[in-house]
This record gives C-alpha cells, sequence and structure tokens, in this order.
C-alpha cells in the first residue's frame, strides 16, 4: 500500500480521538437547511474480491491510491442530510497469474460520483456519528494501455450501491474536522484488444478519507 495513504489512515482516527477528548467548544452544530462543505484527504483501496479474465486466466489486480475530495452536504431535517461527492484518481491495472505470466494492462482515471442519504445521531453534540446509504456511479476516462500485448482497452461506466459510516467534531465558528470510511460495489469489465480477452473484477474499494468542513 501506498506510504502517504497507510500513514494517512493510520493517523486520522488518532487526530479525531485527541479531538474528541478535548474541550466541547460553543457550537449550536447543525440543524434542518444547513449546508456543509468539506475538504478531505481520501485514500481509495480496490478490494478485487474476485475477479475473472476470458482466454488466458488469472485475475486483475488494481492499485490503490490517494486523492483530494471536496463534498457538499444539505440538512434535509435535524437528522438527515444528503452528501454528494466529487474526487478523481488515477490506478494502475494488472493481470496477474495468467496463462501468459504477470501483465501491465493500463493506466486509468476514475470518476465516482457519489450520493448518500445520511442519519445524524447527533446533529448538535460535539461529536456527530452518522451512517449512509446511496449510489455511486464511476466513471472511466483518460485510460493508457501499457503496450506490448496490450494495444486497446475500453471499459464501461458502472453503477453500484454505496454505505458510509463517519463522524463529525465541532470546532467552533461553524467549522468541524471529519472522519469518513465508504464501502462501494461495484463491477467494473474492461475490454482489452478489442474485446479478444473480457476482464471483470468485484472492485468495491473502500474509501477512507478525513479533512475538515465549513457549516453555512
Amino acid at each position: 500500500m501506498n506510504t502517504t495513504l497507510r500513514n494517512a489512515i493510520t493517523f486520522a482516527p488518532l487526530l479525531m480521538a485527541s479531538l474528541a477528548h478535548g474541550q466541547a467548544v460553543n457550537d449550536r452544530g447543525f440543524q434542518a437547511g444547513d449546508f456543509l462543505i468539506r475538504a478531505r484527504a481520501i485514500g481509495v483501496i480496490p478490494q478485487d474480491t474476485s475477479s475473472r479474465i476470458s482466454v488466458i486466466g488469472g485475475h486483475v489486480n488494481v492499485t490503490a491510491t490517494p486523492a483530494p475530495e471536496l463534498d457538499l452536504s444539505y440538512f434535509i431535517t435535524d437528522h438527515i442530510a444528503a452528501e454528494l461527492i466529487a474526487a478523481s484518481t488515477r490506478h494502475e491495472i494488472t493481470a496477474r497469474d495468467t496463462a501468459l505470466g504477470n501483465l501491465d494492462v493500463a493506466s486509468t482515471y476514475i470518476l465516482p460520483p457519489t450520493l448518500t442519504l445520511q442519519y445524524h445521531f447527533l446533529p448538535r453534540g460535539f461529536i456527530d456519528p452518522y451512517v449512509g446509504a446511496g449510489l455511486s456511479v464511476s466513471f472511466w476516462y483518460d485510460t493508457n494501455p501499457a503496450g506490448g500485448a496490450v494495444t486497446k482497452v475500453g471499459s464501461r461506466t458502472v453503477a453500484g450501491p454505496a454505505l458510509q459510516a463517519g463522524f463529525n467534531v465541532k470546532l467552533g465558528g461553524g467549522l468541524f474536522a471529519n472522519f469518513d470510511v465508504k464501502q462501494i460495489f461495484i463491477e467494473p469489465e474492461a475490454r482489452i484488444d478489442g474485446g479478444a480477452i473480457v476482464a471483470k473484477t468485484h472492485l468495491d474499494p473502500t474509501v477512507v478519507g478525513a479533512g475538515i468542513g465549513l457549516r453555512f
């Protein structure tokens, strides 16, 4: 796993725990009609739980990557909010243990806008835990084949459910810190060399993020 990503995942819960032990600030919390905007550092960790590759066999591997992310939330009621995230990540795709050995397949960017509906347990508390569920759509773009035996790679847009859990820590003046985990369930398909080989994988990325936001 990328060292920066591993350090961010390790450090984020420790940061939130230290904030939770601090003195509560004077903040009215969140309520119906509030907008929240956040900037987070995220790590996208593909699970690749199962995959299949026609003709040559083997399995698909997609690299984990860190990235910046922006998101916007709106409180529909005091406890229910909708969140939309925007981020783009770059990944390397390889085929492992095939009849031709290990193959570099392509590098690609993924844009996965994700909309979730959240329930906030303590919107006016110092710590505001929440859970959510929704839909993620993954757009693949700027895909570059690795060359050699791989001359062309195409993929289609895929959608799947997303689950979410996290918490906000009030810092005062409408500012808050945030830690968030999403589990997205998608099964993309790639067609290699014009469809001569078809690869599918349960990519199912876990998205771990930490950052800071503002209520307005």
